[in-house]
């Protein structure tokens, strides 16, 4: 019978002779209980086998061939985990579609979607995994001609919020020992908060003053190293013994949470408003660009993959480019002398 039951599943089963490339028949669940249903889904499969077989056509993949085919390649993804969550929610909206039947008509509808739930930022993290996946269906697996348009909503640059050399010296005066030598390391090198939190004194090289992250710690898993100026030398110096792995830690214990309720009231001690952990390295970056530090030399320092995330940057203190601007002032001079009072009447 090409059509059966199955005491594990409500619904109607085909089962159909194996083609050429296949070493038995295929069974498969039609996903519904309607015997009419499945009886129409049995005669559509089994005419593209015979096209696939007799003519040659390619196969049509579904969206849940394409979701197990990802999750298999991209299990030691750091956004494993995210990731299935994300296609867990996206199942009901693509998961009994063929690849060559999700459109721009259907992408926007989950894009609107999800932002009535969340936020923008959110459905666009959806969004790109869709399209992470519909991409590799087409180039690296050639299982669809095309793929449509999908465009995200449009993001801000992004929150850049920093403190003063001043405001600083307050906070890290409140806060209790290992959280203010937490911050000062993390001002001091730029080093993200899951960094900082997970350091291994296996991974710091005291001698040539650098440390060098694991890709494992990244979500690009890429290695990262990270030079260390006078400050954050201080800093280990003083954990040195405290800990036998870890270089920061608290009662005997690895630190794994910091913004705690000795973090806030540190704040608000100091006076301080709508700061973050993270914020620490908007600091670190704005301090640098005030100190000339290139944009180039900044990517490196804080570990940012692209110069975007670092021109965010550019408009806080332009005054860190004065003296690249004034590099002119020898070859202008002229026609700022041949200029009466500095300026010139327009005729």
């Amino acid at each position: 019978m090409p059509l059966y039951r199955r005491k594990d599943s409500p619904y109607w089963w085909v089962k159909l002779p194996p083609i050429g490339g296949e070493s038995g028949p295929l069974q498969l669940s039609t996903r519904t209980a309607d015997r009419k249903k499945a009886r129409e889904f049995h005669v559509k499969l089994a005419h593209e086998r015979w096209q696939q077989d007799k003519l040659g056509k390619k196969p049509r993949y579904t969206w849940q061939d394409a979701v197990v085919k990802y999750l298999l390649e991209s299990a030691h993804k750091r956004t494993h985990k995210q990731d299935k969550a994300y296609l867990a929610w996206l199942h009901p909206e693509l998961g009994g579609k063929c690849l060559d039947e999700i459109d721009r008509n259907t992408v926007d509808r989950i894009k609107f979607k999800r932002a009535e739930i969340a936020s923008q930022a959110t459905a666009n993290r959806y969004l790109a995994l869709i399209r992470t996946i519909l991409r590799k269906a087409w180039r690296e697996w050639e299982w669809i001609e095309k793929v449509p348009t999908i465009s995200l909503f449009r993001e801000s640059a992004g929150r850049v919020r920093y403190l003063t050399a001043e405001q600083f010296a307050r906070l890290h005066a409140e806060l209790p020992p290992h959280l203010a030598d937490m911050a000062l390391f993390s001002l001091a090198t730029g080093m993200r908060q899951a960094n900082v939190k997970g350091l291994r004194w296996s991974e710091v090289d005291l001698r040539s003053q650098h440390v060098r992250i694991p890709g494992e710690s990244f979500k690009n898993g890429r290695a990262q190293g990270c030079p260390l100026n006078e400050a954050a030398m201080a800093v280990l110096q003083k954990r040195i013994g405290q800990h036998s792995e870890y270089v920061f830690s608290y009662k005997g214990q690895p630190i794994s949470n910091v913004s705690t309720k000795a973090w806030w009231a540190a704040l608000e001690r100091a006076g301080i408003e709508d700061f973050r952990w993270h914020d620490l390295r908007h600091t670190f970056a704005t301090w640098h660009r005030q100190a000339g530090t290139p944009t180039h030399e900044l990517q490196m320092l804080g570990g940012w993959l692209t110069r975007a995330m670092v021109d965010r940057y550019a408009h806080i203190a332009p005054e860190g480019l004065q003296q690249a601007a004034s590099r002119l002032d020898n070859a202008l001079q002229g026609y700022v002398l041949a200029t009466p009072d500095g300026k010139r009447e327009r005729q």
